[in-house]
């Protein structure tokens, strides 16, 4: 069988890893390597100055698993050059909360996966557009359809997916989408006070607003009531502009 690792930024104990976890169980041997807390919205940040603790975790379905003071990013990294023998597969989730448009960047949850296609592995992430999910059975099926379709078909190198489940029962999901990252704005605001020690502090809030999206990006197939499956790379170079910037001439 092959060797799957899993990550969240949930945490370990969150049902979503658990959930996916189960199902992934069924076609693989499934490895945890995971937040020993809540890491959302933590980007790609890995620890450099700091240890991590790494402790070894119980966890249903899983072949051997492990918590890590660290990030999503840090706990595939571990796991794939230190606590794992073989991977096969990085797939990170199943994330509460949806990953689309440019939250991505932010997300820690499609970092984890990012770090696996920095490793050279194969890597997905999966989420649930929802914060307090209710139907976790369609995440489970197309995060298992999915990988074995990446197992008979593989990945480019550099590519990962990203995938988005409407949290509604299976019955009311329309399709499949494949999708491109669509536009996410916020109304944006800090509240701010004076700390017991004298100090000035900023607690940022943000209420996401409803704009207008292309028909094929995954913020409209989610609206539409579709999965949202996203093929992502991190070459963010803008190619059609590199003659522009020659043409700048610039001297030094």
């Amino acid at each position: 069988m092959k060797n799957i690792l899993i990550t969240n930024d949930d945490g370990i104990q969150a049902k979503g890893i658990i959930t996916l976890a189960e199902a992934l169980s069924e076609i693989a041997n499934v490895y945890v390597v995971a937040p020993d807390t809540q890491r959302s919205a933590c980007g790609h940040g890995i620890t450099m100055h700091i240890p991590m603790v790494v402790k070894e975790a119980e966890f249903p379905n899983a072949v051997k698993a492990w918590t890590a003071s660290g990030t999503p990013a840090d706990c595939v990294k571990l796991g794939v050059r230190e606590l794992v023998e073989k991977v096969d597969l990085v797939v990170s989730g199943t994330n509460m909360g949806a990953n689309l448009g440019n939250d991505c960047f932010y997300s820690g949850t499609v970092s984890g996966a990012a770090e696996g296609i920095f490793c050279d592995y194969p890597s997905v992430a999966v989420s649930i557009c929802s914060h307090t999910p209710e139907n976790y059975e369609p995440s489970q099926k197309i995060a298992k359809t999915v990988v074995e379709m990446v197992f008979e078909k593989g990945l480019a190198p550099g590519t990962m997916l990203n995938v988005n489940v409407p949290d509604i029962p299976a019955s009311e999901i329309k399709g499949v989408r494949i999708t491109s990252l669509g536009r996410v704005k916020y109304e944006e605001n800090f509240s701010h006070g004076i700390s017991n020690l004298g100090s000035k502090f900023y607690w940022y809030t943000g209420k996401p607003l409803r704009i207008a999206q292309s028909e094929d990006s995954d913020i409209q197939a989610i609206r539409d009531n579709y999965i949202s499956i996203s093929p992502l790379k991190f070459d963010i170079t803008d190619r059609d502009r590199m003659e522009e910037f020659r043409g700048w001439d610039i001297e030094f």
